[in-house]
């Protein structure tokens, strides 16, 4: 479309969405456009309702934008669906491709190319969700209480539960399975929460979670109050390094590019345990990835700005 990679054009903030993650979408989508908008950037909301790809695709294209930045969280933001629908619109967008969108969401998928990747993993066992109704016999057979009982492809902790007992699997396997065919039960990692941000394929300062909750769910999540964010972590230098490394080895092994957050499980010797890559993570001022990206010495408009400038590069190479 004739865009430079320091002139963006009409920027679309694309935003909302019809997930269970529609609010957070919201508020990452509304904080880039105000940050957009101050500096003197010109740029508009779209408001996307709904996972018709045909509607999306004539509302998106009707809208006359030049590049698109991506704050849709969730099912058709993350898993490839708005992504494709972009390139056939040749418009310019914002992180990860549909391949790399597709595989981070999809937990059970991501997790054997970590397997195959030799990146550590803790040991789960994945159910769809028919059968998994009456399966806590083959669940206690291969993992210990506690585990974690999560939807295959879910965020925001939506859908999670933590299970300390025999009696309470069942119940979890049914909320997890009100969100996805495909249910992950995992062994519960004692320790620490530990995320680590990647922008411009540089894994960013790490952060460590500290939730007022039993664990990071989605009140400690979205609450005020709610956690306490240690930036950088106070950690070992060895050990902050490693679980960089192991950030950004599993950004790459999905194909994810400019930016993402990872999301990993420091048990109680310090071993490191990924649980998951965010392709799009949380983007208000306050979310974890700007925090990192803070720490680092980079505001949040200059964040901004670089992943919109990544993706004008990556559209210029092809």
């Amino acid at each position: 479309m004739g865009v430079g990679v320091n002139n963006f054009g009409r920027i679309g903030v694309l935003m909302g969405g019809a997930s269970s993650e529609r609010d957070i979408s919201l508020n990452s989508g509304k904080a880039v456009y105000e940050c957009l908008k101050n500096l003197s950037l010109e740029a508009v909301c779209l408001d996307i309702k709904s996972d018709d790809y045909i509607e999306n695709r004539s509302f998106i294209r009707e809208a006359g934008i030049d590049t698109a930045f991506i704050a849709l969280h969730g099912h058709f933001g993350e898993d490839g669906q708005i992504q494709s629908l972009l390139e056939e619109l040749n418009i310019p967008y914002t992180g990860s491709d549909p391949d790399a969108s597709r595989l981070a969401m999809d937990k059970v998928a991501s997790r054997k190319v970590f397997q195959k990747e030799a990146l550590p993993v803790p040991n789960y066992i994945v159910f769809c969700s028919p059968e998994a109704i009456d399966s806590d016999k083959e669940v206690t057979s291969n993992l210990t209480a506690p585990f974690v009982v999560k939807p295959a492809a879910q965020g925001s902790s939506i859908g999670l539960s933590i299970v300390n007992r025999q009696e309470q699997l069942k119940e979890a396997l049914r909320l997890a399975s009100n969100y996805d065919k495909n249910i992950i039960i995992e062994e519960y990692i004692e320790g620490r929460e530990i995320t680590v941000g990647i922008l411009a394929e540089r894994a960013l300062p790490v952060i460590e979670i500290i939730p007022k909750n039993k664990f990071y769910d989605y009140e400690a999540k979205y609450a005020a109050g709610m956690s306490e964010y240690v930036v950088p972590a106070e950690l070992p230098a060895d050990i902050a390094c490693r679980l960089q490394e192991i950030g950004l080895a599993a950004h790459r092994s999905l194909g994810c590019f400019a930016f993402s957050r990872v999301d990993i499980r420091l048990n109680r010797d310090n071993a490191p345990f990924i649980l998951e890559v965010n392709s799009i993570p949380g983007l208000t001022s306050v979310s974890l990835l700007p925090k990192a990206a803070s720490a680092a010495g980079i505001d949040f408009s200059q964040l901004c700005t670089r992943i919109l400038r990544l993706a004008l590069e990556r559209a210029r190479a092809h």
